[in-house]
């Protein structure tokens, strides 16, 4: 039997609040609901999908303000990613609207985005790209990532895959927002179906980009 029974209505709720009262003071004073209705389904999820998608971690509740001018001491989402390769994976998190579900590639160093760039040129294998891509988006996915305005000069503005070889980083998504089976033990096989949507650009980007 699971131990993930769904996420209750006290997470989006929750995060309604904190976005009007992001202070230590207010997160104390509802740390037991965070607890109870964020980070415990989630990292029940994530261990629930582990064998399927590999071993998942929830992000820190706490935001780096050392570098930014906001000094809003937490995250108003609860993050969670099942990593395949480096920055490469599946991605979910819940915030004051619902349930995202994505994946994708989410970091691009330069080694990465030369991988990515020569990956999609080759026909064989950036025409598989374009395959995966489009049955996303039939399938009501975003395609987002990293992006520059024009096709890199050395492929030159005609390329047929020249809109996939402006992606310095590829990512597809979907906003959920707070279905009726969000707070039942159905969430699991919804999300996992989600997540098996996703499989195809993962391990297409785990493959070529890794």
């Amino acid at each position: 039997m699971s131990d993930f029974e769904g996420f209750p209505a006290d997470g989006p709720a929750f995060y309604a609040e904190l976005e009007q009262n992001n202070t230590r003071e207010w997160w104390l004073d509802h740390k037991d609901i965070y607890e109870k209705a964020i980070r415990g389904p989630m990292l029940a999820l994530l261990d629930e999908l582990s064998d399927d998608f590999g071993e998942g971690k929830a992000f820190r509740p706490n935001r780096d303000v050392r570098f930014s001018k906001d000094k809003s001491p937490y995250k108003t989402s609860q993050g969670g990613f099942a990593s395949t390769a480096e920055g490469t994976g599946y991605y979910l998190h819940l915030d004051s609207t619902g349930l995202m579900v994505g994946g994708g590639c989410h970091t691009s160093t330069p080694d990465q985005v030369a991988r990515l760039r020569a990956a999609i040129n080759a026909p064989a294998s950036g025409e598989e790209l374009e395959r995966i891509v489009g049955a996303l988006r039939d399938g009501g996915f975003a395609i987002e990532g990293e992006r520059l305005k024009t096709v890199p000069r050395e492929f030159g503005a005609d390329h047929p895959r020249g809109e996939l070889l402006k992606h310095k980083s590829i990512t597809a998504g979907k906003a959920l927002g707070t279905p009726e089976w969000l707070d039942t033990p159905e969430a699991l096989d919804r999300i996992r179906g989600y997540w098996n949507e996703l499989r195809p650009l993962v391990a297409w980007l785990s493959e070529h980009v890794r």
